[in-house]
C-alpha cells in the first residue's frame, strides 16, 4: 500500500492526549475548531510550531504519521501562504475515519521550547 506521510504541530496539552491514546490518534477538535489541518512538510510544522506554540505555550512538538495515498487523494491541498505552506482540511465531524486512517504510530520528531 502506498502511504502518504504528514506532519503536525501541537502544543503540550494536545501532546498528552494524543499520548493517552497509545500515538494511535488525534484528539476531537474543540467547539471554536471545526478543521483539522495537517500539513504536508516538516519545515511547515517547524515553523508553525516555532513562531506560534513555542511563544503561546513554552512548548511545541513536530509529530509524524501517515495515511494511505488512496485515502489522502480526497482531499484538496491547500495553499496558505507560502510555496511550502500546504495543508489538507478535515472538517472535525470527519476526524474518526481519519484517525482510522492511520497507518502504524503517530511519532514525535521535533521538540521546541522557550
Amino acid at each position: 500500500m502506498k502511504k502518504r506521510t504528514l506532519f503536525r504541530p501541537v502544543n503540550q496539552h494536545e501532546l498528552k492526549l494524543i499520548e493517552a491514546t497509545d500515538f494511535q490518534k488525534f484528539p476531537p477538535r474543540l467547539p471554536e475548531q471545526p478543521i483539522f489541518y495537517p500539513v504536508l512538510n516538516e519545515a511547515y510544522a517547524t515553523q508553525i510550531t516555532k513562531e506560534w506554540n513555542v511563544p503561546k505555550y513554552g512548548e511545541g512538538y513536530v509529530l509524524k504519521f501517515d495515511i494511505s495515498e488512496a485515502y489522502f487523494q480526497q482531499f484538496e491541498v491547500k495553499n496558505v501562504g507560502a510555496d511550502m505552506h500546504d495543508e489538507i482540511w478535515v472538517s472535525s465531524e470527519d476526524l474518526d475515519e481519519f484517525n482510522a486512517q492511520i497507518i502504524g504510530k503517530i511519532e514525535v520528531i521535533g521538540k521546541y521550547f522557550q
